[in-house]
This record gives C-alpha cells, sequence and structure tokens, in this order.
C-alpha cells in the first residue's frame, strides 16, 4: 500500500480556513507569520476573518490555499508520511513544498507571483471557462477544436474526472462550444464564474511573467515522485520539475490522467491537504469499482 498526498486548488477557500491550526500550533502560527511578512500584509486576517469576497480578491485566493495546504502537510507530524504527491492546478505548488522541491518561502513568493499575473492576462482578453458535464474527453476534444479559430479560442483545460471536463478560452467561442456540447449530449454546460480563460493560451503573458520567476528559483529533487499536470507522469527531476510548472499556465489540468498513474504505480491511500474535499469527490469517481482505493481529509 503506497500512501498520496493530493493538494486541492483555487476554489476551495473559505472564511476561518487555518485559525485553528495558527491557534493550536506554534509551528503553524511562525509559519502563518512569516506568510504575512513575506506577502507585505495581514493575509491571516482575511483568512480567519474575511468574507467570501474578500477571499476572492487576486493576492489572497491562491496564497491562502496554499498557506492552509501547506501547512495542514508541515503539521501533521507523524500523519505525514507519503510515497507520493501530486496537486491540482495551484496545488502542484503546494505539491512541491511537500516533497521539498522548493522551501516555502519561495513557494508562497511564486504563487503570488503567479495569482497577479494571472489577474493581468485575464484583464487583457475578455474570457472564461465552462464545466462540461456527462460527455467523454474525446467528444469535448473534438468539438473544441472545430470551434476554436485564431483569436476566437477554446480548449480543454481541466480534466477532473470522468464525465467531467472544464473548458477555456474566450468568451464567445466558450459560449459556442457549451451549445455544441448540449447538442452532443452533454447532461450540463455550466460557465464558471471566473475571472478568465486558465490553463489555455490566453496566459501566454502571464506564463511568460511566470517563467522568469521560476528559472531564477532554486528547485531541489523532491523527497518522493511529484505527479505533475502537464503530462500526469510521476518526475524526480528538478530540471524538468521547473519546466513542468512553467509549462502548466498555459496546458490543460490532466487530473484524471495523473490520479490514474499514481494509482497505476501502487497509490491506495489518498489524502486531500488543504481545504474542502473537492479532490476526493474527483478521486471517488476517477477509482470507481476500485475497493482497494480510500480517500480522506487529513483530519480523517
Amino acid at each position: 500500500m503506497k500512501k498520496a498526498f493530493v493538494f486541492p486548488g483555487q476554489g476551495a477557500q473559505f472564511s476561518g480556513m487555518g485559525k485553528d491550526l495558527y491557534e493550536t500550533s506554534p509551528k503553524a502560527k511562525e509559519l502563518f507569520d512569516k506568510a504575512n511578512e513575506i506577502l507585505g500584509f495581514e493575509i491571516t486576517k482575511i483568512m480567519f476573518e474575511g468574507t467570501a469576497e474578500e477571499l476572492k480578491q487576486t493576492k489572497v485566493t491562491q496564497p491562502a490555499v496554499f498557506l492552509h495546504s501547506v501547512i495542514s502537510a508541515i503539521c501533521a507530524g507523524d500523519k505525514a508520511q507519503y510515497d507520493m504527491v501530486g496537486g491540482h492546478s495551484l496545488g502542484e505548488f503546494s505539491a512541491l513544498v511537500a516533497a521539498e522541491a522548493l522551501s516555502f518561502e519561495d513557494g508562497l513568493k511564486l504563487v503570488s507571483k503567479r495569482a497577479m499575473a494571472m489577474q493581468k492576462a485575464c484583464e487583457a482578453a475578455p474570457s472564461t471557462m465552462a464545466a462540461i458535464i456527462g460527455l467523454d474527453d474525446e467528444t469535448v476534444e473534438k468539438i473544441c477544436a472545430e470551434i476554436s479559430k485564431p483569436g476566437n479560442i477554446v480548449v480543454p483545460a481541466n480534466y477532473n474526472n470522468p464525465g467531467q471536463l472544464v473548458i477555456s478560452g474566450n468568451n464567445d467561442a466558450v459560449a459556442a462550444a457549451c451549445e455544441a456540447m448540449k447538442a452532443a449530449g452533454a447532461k450540463r454546460a455550466l460557465p464558471l464564474a471566473v475571472g478568465g480563460a486558465f490553463h489555455s493560451p490566453l496566459m501566454q503573458p502571464a506564463k511568460d511573467e511566470l517563467q522568469a520567476a521560476i528559472e531564477a528559483t532554486e528547485f531541489k529533487g523532491p523527497k518522493c515522485p511529484v505527479y505533475q499536470n502537464v503530462d500526469a507522469k510521476a518526475h524526480t527531476d528538478a530540471a524538468e520539475i521547473k519546466q513542468n510548472l512553467i509549462a502548466q499556465l498555459t496546458a490543460p489540468v490532466r487530473w484524471t490522467y495523473e490520479v490514474e498513474a499514481m494509482i497505476a504505480d501502487g497509490a491506495t491511500d489518498f489524502t486531500e491537504c488543504g481545504p474542502g474535499k473537492a479532490l476526493q469527490g474527483m478521486i471517488a469517481k476517477i477509482s470507481k469499482g476500485n475497493e482497494a482505493i480510500t480517500f480522506h481529509g487529513l483530519e480523517a
């Protein structure tokens, strides 16, 4: 039996996140206080007491989820024994810190940089995302390819689990794709309340900005394999990990295939580190019928 620690992405945040850790663990308090210094504002105040709207601020959301996830894993003590790690989108940064490929400080700085770069890219091109429920991956890919044109693109962005794929692109192309998906038999084609087309070529400006920051940051060989979004494969080479992390912003998150690869490599116990239970739900659908697979949150 192998254990996998997995880390959620943006959208899992909630008011009060991390407060119990801060109040009960001296190590957590030290790390949260250090985060306030690094970021230059009291993110802890917003995490512990802020409204949903305040938590949705660009400079807050991604660092908040990262901090809750990483500090939860660090403070888990004996429970934090794992053979492999992976993260969904933003969660890949948390996974890299947990695997000691990236320091806590550098991870937080990169996540903050990523959030601001993505915001700028969103403002530069009106764009969106939509969840497609009830179609196979190949059909979604085919429809996106048929609709996408230069200057008006739509692409698969998140392969979350069988029958659930998120598409991303320019507003008109995403709207047209949603209609075509429903005509092809999708149960739902649901526009998402997001600021832009994440994990699509429209994030190229953000990728360029983040690439410089990642290349200037020291990465080490991880203490365990890190499964990455861009190719759904295990990586232990620091240079490869860097390149995959750079590519991630404009490439789809292949989460379905990443979890399948972990299971093929022996993972039977999945622990979600961080806010929410979204990944547990996805893993349950990906591993459906495999009774050997268990999944739970860190507190379980």
